[in-house]
């Protein structure tokens, strides 16, 4: 039979026990309690009597303590929600950030592959598998990625309605600079008339013997346009006492990125200086030359004659600087490249009137003797269209479609980029270029917190922190030299995120004292060109400012200066996916913390280590540590001319000093972390990932690097450029790093955990 349920007994029952366990308690006064068991007693006999009056009584008791119930429940859920709201204001958040961080992470890696075979593939498979270049493109990778999320929001920074809109805003010149960039129509109709106003002001091609003058040239070409022309002309840190600056002279003047272009001494060069000697005859015959096959070989054989005196940055010459500073005076220069008038130039270019005792440095001694040689049995009508040439080079770029499709198609021929730049993004890079500062202050203004800064500020501290700990655990290095490279690291500026200056519109304004006009795009660059000029002039007498920017807020890089001990972290670098406050610190120090320490150990390295801790060129080593330093560095060499691309050779000496930063700043980076877990304590697992943390940290820093190159700019990169490939940036860094084979324990002898390692810092 089926069982039913009275409702009514149900209730009965439940009054019975709460009314019995309230008195047993205690809660409830006597007087009431005997009433209510009364009451029980007579229930066999039927409900007891109430008069009116106890009936009334008796339900605005009950009403009042079902009211208090009800607000007391509605108070307890309020509060009950706000605490989950503010959890979930730091749990949820924290959650999503890290369910953010995972898919980034599994996205990019190829967990098929075993990364103690190959670790690059295994952490960037997926992304090297999933992405193209864009047809605009040289290179694409991660760092490409956060590179256009920048370029974004400056682009819409900048299509904002002006807000100060006086003649000296900074923030109205470059909202205006940038329209007029984009203003292709008026660009076009101008054609190649601005470049023919400056060509007919410099004397013309082929100009008759009375207008060739080559040290008025050589003003115009290095004084107003800042055009290199057979050695640059710059203002400087004096390398010897960085409390001044200098007038330093060395070795310039060549068109195409390397000296060895020129030469021919390989297929693939002989096809750059092929489709150089077409562009060379395409702007020529725009620029209404004559004779113009004539002109291109002339120009072409004299900067051929310049790269065979030029000497290779791969050569040891050039990476001692020790060797190549000379401090002479202008009597001394004068006497070594007596075809030109250094104290007429001079006085000219600074408004000053030297003597000839007043010193500059000279970093191309016998390059200089050469080029005088040159200048004296070079026919005049040749020098003179050389110089109007390198006028061109700096220039063209500004000019219209047909001379920008010239410079595309050489482009191409040397690094295969299919596609031109969209005009947007040439103009925002010439907004950079020109208006950095005034740029830079609108990014930071929106994206960038001070809370950021003391971040990112306490991780360099940190990674600091643990260099000071590794100097001691060096046995190569003895206690003198120990002293010294402490005192360096004491010493060492660190400037993060943006400079103060921003944050004072008045004061970025000063940075910009020249006109922009919206209608003239070629007037606003050689204004700005010939402000710039007018500032470094102006340095010569000037105090050194030490806490200068070399580079804007919103650039996607960072540097070290070793003739400031200087490292800078624009805020540009400081945005995900490199650095996200709500990441995993084990991917910010795999990420940002890499790049940190990275350019911490260039202070340290091959370039940097020749510089003590005021930026001075002063060898601070003792003869004993030095030996020793050189002897690990030869290791580093070796291994790397081992790895090949393409069929091309790494050099491990022209990139001896990145790879140098590259290894040292993973290790610095990993027990700055280690360092962090034991203040904080472990962090949570990441979501739907199997690695733990320390395996992340080696992922995040692999993925900085997950790239793709076309095939054409690979043969420049190695020729040319002091990193070395991607893929043997984290091969050739995990791979040494004894730390890397224990976490992902792998065999020893295997390709990421060989017997053998190097190691330097």
């Amino acid at each position: 039979m089926e069982k039913t349920y009275s409702l009514t007994a149900h209730y009965d029952e439940f009054q019975e026990v709460k009314y019995v366990s309230k008195y047993q308690s205690g809660t409830l006064p006597n007087g009431l309690a005997l009433q209510l068991g009364a009451g029980a007693k007579k229930r066999r006999g039927g409900l007891p009597r109430w008069s009116r009056r106890e009936v009334c009584l008796l339900s605005g008791l009950v009403f009042a303590a079902g009211l208090c119930v009800i607000l007391t429940c509605m108070l307890v859920l309020k509060y009950l929600a706000a605490e989950g709201d503010s959890y979930c204001l730091e749990g949820c958040q924290e959650k999503k950030a890290f369910l953010r961080a995972s898919r980034f992470l599994s996205a990019n890696m190829d967990a098929s592959i075993d990364p103690c075979q190959d670790f690059y593939s295994f952490a960037c498979g997926g992304w090297l598998r999933r992405h193209g270049i864009p047809e605009d493109k040289l290179v694409y990778g991660t760092i490409g990625a956060m590179a256009e999320q920048n370029e974004a929001k400056l682009r819409a920074l900048l299509s904002r309605p002006v807000r100060r809109r006086a003649r000296a805003s900074a923030e109205r010149k470059v909202k205006e600079f940038f329209r007029s960039c984009l203003d292709r129509a008026e660009i076009d109709r101008l054609g190649a008339r601005p470049m023919l106003e400056v060509i007919g002001e410099c004397g013309g091609w082929d100009a008759p013997p009375e207008r060739r003058d080559i040290n008025e040239l050589l003003y115009k070409t290095q004084g107003v346009y800042s055009a290199a022309v057979l050695f640059s002309l710059t203002v400087s840190l004096d390398e010897r006492n960085t409390s001044r600056y200098v007038i330093r002279i060395d070795q310039d003047g060549l068109t195409l990125p390397e000296r060895t272009l020129y030469l021919g001494q390989d297929e693939e060069s002989e096809k750059i200086l092929a489709a150089y000697r077409v562009f060379m005859e395409r702007l020529l015959t725009l620029l209404g030359a004559e004779h113009v096959e004539q002109k291109a070989q002339e120009i072409l054989q004299l900067e051929q004659h310049l790269a065979n005196i030029t000497v290779s940055e791969y050569d040891d010459v050039r990476r001692d600087v020790g060797s190549m500073y000379h401090k002479v005076t202008l009597a001394e220069l004068q006497r070594i490249t007596p075809t030109l008038k250094w104290k007429r130039l001079l006085d000219r270019i600074f408004h000053d009137n030297f003597s000839e005792e007043e010193e500059v440095v000279l970093l191309a001694t016998d390059y200089m003797h050469k080029v005088s040689d040159l200048i004296r049995v070079t026919p005049s009508r040749i020098l003179h269209n050389y110089m109007l040439w390198r006028i061109v080079v700096v220039l063209s770029e500004h000019l219209s479609t047909p001379f920008r499709d010239a410079i595309h198609e050489l482009s191409k021929e040397m690094e295969g980029n299919e596609k031109q730049l969209e005009l947007g993004k040439i103009c925002l890079s010439q907004a950079n270029k020109h208006f950095g500062m005034a740029l830079g202050a609108l990014f930071v203004e929106e994206h960038f917190s001070s809370a950021s800064k003391a971040k990112v500020q306490q991780l360099v501290e940190d990674i600091k922190y643990i260099l000071d700990q590794r100097l001691d655990e060096l046995d190569w290095m003895d206690e003198e030299t120990r002293r010294a490279a402490r005192a360096k690291l004491r010493y060492m500026m660190v400037m993060i995120g943006y400079p103060d200056f921003l944050l004072k519109p008045e004061a970025i304004d000063k940075e910009y004292e020249f006109e922009v006009d919206e209608k003239t795009y070629f007037k606003n660059i050689l204004n700005s060109i010939a402000f710039g000029i007018r500032l470094s002039v102006k340095k010569i007498r000037q105090e050194v400012d030490k806490s200068a920017w070399l580079l804007p807020p919103q650039a996607l890089n960072a540097y070290y200066l070793p003739n400031k001990n200087q490292m800078v972290f624009p805020a540009g670098i400081l945005q995900p996916t490199l650095y996200d406050p709500e990441f995993p610190q084990s991917l910010n120090y795999g990420g940002i913390g890499t790049i940190i320490g990275h350019e911490l150990t260039h202070g340290y390295d091959d370039w940097g280590g020749q510089y003590d801790r005021h930026g001075n060129l002063v060898h601070w080593w003792t003869e004993r540590s030095y030996s020793k330093f050189l002897k690990k560095a030869q290791c580093i060499v070796n291994l790397y001319d081992n790895f090949t691309v393409y069929n091309q050779r790494v050099n491990g000496k022209h990139t001896l000093g990145e790879n140098i930063a590259d290894m040292g700043g993973l290790k610095l980076a990993y027990y700055a972390y280690q360092k962090w877990v034991r203040e904080h304590g472990p962090e949570h697992p990441l979501h739907h990932m199997k690695y733990t943390h320390d395996q992340l940290f080696f992922i995040a820093f692999a993925q900085n690097w997950c790239i793709k190159r076309r095939s054409q700019s690979i043969y420049l990169q190695v020729l040319t450029d002091k990193h070395a490939p991607e893929h043997y940036r984290v091969l050739g860094s995990v791979s040494q790093f004894e730390e890397f084979g224990r976490v992902f324990h792998c065999p020893k002898n295997s390709p990421m955990n060989p017997v053998h390692k190097c190691s330097v810092w």
